[in-house]
């Protein structure tokens, strides 16, 4: 049966190819498109303008290296048939549809306590029950259920094809050269070694260069000090939003935000028509148009906080390799207190501590297989002769410590004034 073909044009891969049949229709799935309204790095933007793509990119891109991959496999005689490559190819487009507004800044602040990896689950299973069964072998890939475990491996492991488009693409858009790594090589020395990917071992250097790449990529931009505080702002927006709707205030946005907004859900509800409903209506725009909105709100703490995202006036902050003691924090309450005229019993949504964590290679997790020509298989942490070896492979902390550096033009109250509650 010929197989006809619709093609895009990608920035980063260029003519991609997308099958019709199940792929296409996955494409043109409604829960698959909300993901272009859904940025891949959240307010990254604030920081690199160019970093505007979407989930929907990032999704494509995976989709077009799992292609390859797949072929790659088959030239070295691993048995793959049109169905596997098929099904690999639909995990991977959805392997990140369960992702809420803003990516990874309000993951567990929208829906407390469900990763968005559980939703994708759950919205691949309502998409298998409207396709017939259609997608069975994609769960069982994406669960890691599959009886062809490398499958799985190429969609969620320490050397996936997410992470693969995702450093390539995230590199492109924000001009940062760091994560533009040899994502075609690495897919040319892949292979199969007892149902595991492993690398072949002339490909070590491209494998110590990604993760090399990905570890700077974590400090120069998804963990960017700006980033981190723009983000924790966002998060205190939703937090007051959320408080003020608990206490019957009223606030203007969209039903699925306000929905959410005022309830909180088990991963159980997930299973519920409403609820996927007003989650597949949820995205970076409903959040934005609210934040527009509330900037008015008769709550000056969240009017504030508002336009504090709006104009830009994002928070001071402060960055550390041990955790601010209680002595630091209640001096950068009283700073603040002094310095902008916030109410004591509102400076916890502008002054707040937390931290954030570099995980370049997790030697916790399933490691990255090289395979020798003798036929040997070692962990890349074992045997890379790089000086940097270990160090990528520990998981950093860093401590931060967010405090308000300027306020819009009519954020600041006069003492003499009703203070900021």
């Amino acid at each position: 049966m010929r197989i006809t073909f619709k093609i895009i044009n990608d920035p980063v891969h260029g003519f991609i190819n997308i099958p019709e049949g199940l792929i296409l229709e996955i494409i043109q799935h409604p829960y698959f498109q909300r993901l272009k309204e859904i940025k891949q790095l959240g307010l990254t933007n604030l920081v690199y303008p160019g970093a505007c793509h979407s989930r929907l990119n990032h999704a494509l891109g995976a989709m077009h290296l799992m292609k390859e991959a797949v072929a790659v496999l088959r030239s070295k005689g691993i048995a793959l048939s049109d169905f596997d490559e098929e099904q690999a190819m639909a995990a991977i487009l959805l392997h990140d549809v369960g992702h809420g507004p803003f990516s990874h800044a309000l993951e567990n602040n929208i829906v407390k306590g469900i990763s968005h990896e559980e939703i994708s689950l759950a919205l691949m299973e309502e998409m298998n029950r409207e396709m017939g069964g259609r997608l069975d072998g994609a769960i069982d890939i994406f669960t890691g259920k599959h009886p062809l475990k490398f499958l799985h491996q190429l969609v969620s492991s320490q050397l996936d094809v997410d992470r693969l488009d995702y450093l390539r693409r995230d590199s492109f858009f924000s001009g940062v050269a760091e994560g533009m790594i040899g994502h075609e090589r690495i897919i040319k020395m892949m292979t199969v070694y007892n149902n595991n990917l492993v690398i072949e071992e002339k490909g070590i250097y491209s494998i110590e260069k990604f993760l090399i790449s990905r570890r700077l990529m974590y400090w120069q931009v998804y963990l960017h000090k700006t980033v981190i505080a723009a983000e924790q702002l966002l998060i205190e927006i939703l937090r007051r939003a959320r408080e003020l709707v608990s206490e019957g205030v009223s606030l203007p946005g969209s039903p699925p935000l306000l929905f959410f907004l005022a309830n909180t859900f088990c991963l159980e509800s997930f299973k519920k028509s409403d609820v996927l409903s007003n989650f597949t209506q949820l995205d970076d725009t409903d959040v934005m148009s609210a934040i527009k909105q509330w900037q008015f709100a008769g709550d000056k703490t969240l009017s504030l906080l508002c336009k504090m995202l709006t104009e830009r006036k994002l928070p001071r902050i402060a960055l550390s390799t041990v955790p601010f003691d209680d002595k630091a924090f209640e001096a950068a309450l009283s700073r603040t207190v002094s310095d902008t005229g916030i109410d004591a019993s509102a400076i916890k949504y502008f002054v707040k501590t937390g931290e954030v964590q570099n995980r370049g290679y997790d030697i916790n997790e399933e490691d990255i297989k090289i395979f020798s020509k003798s036929g040997e298989i070692n962990d890349i942490f074992n045997i890379s002769d790089m000086i940097s070896a270990k160090a990528f492979s520990q998981i950093t902390k860093k401590y931060f410590l967010c405090t308000p550096k300027t306020l819009p033009n009519n954020g600041i109250v006069s003492p003499n004034n009703s203070r900021l509650s």
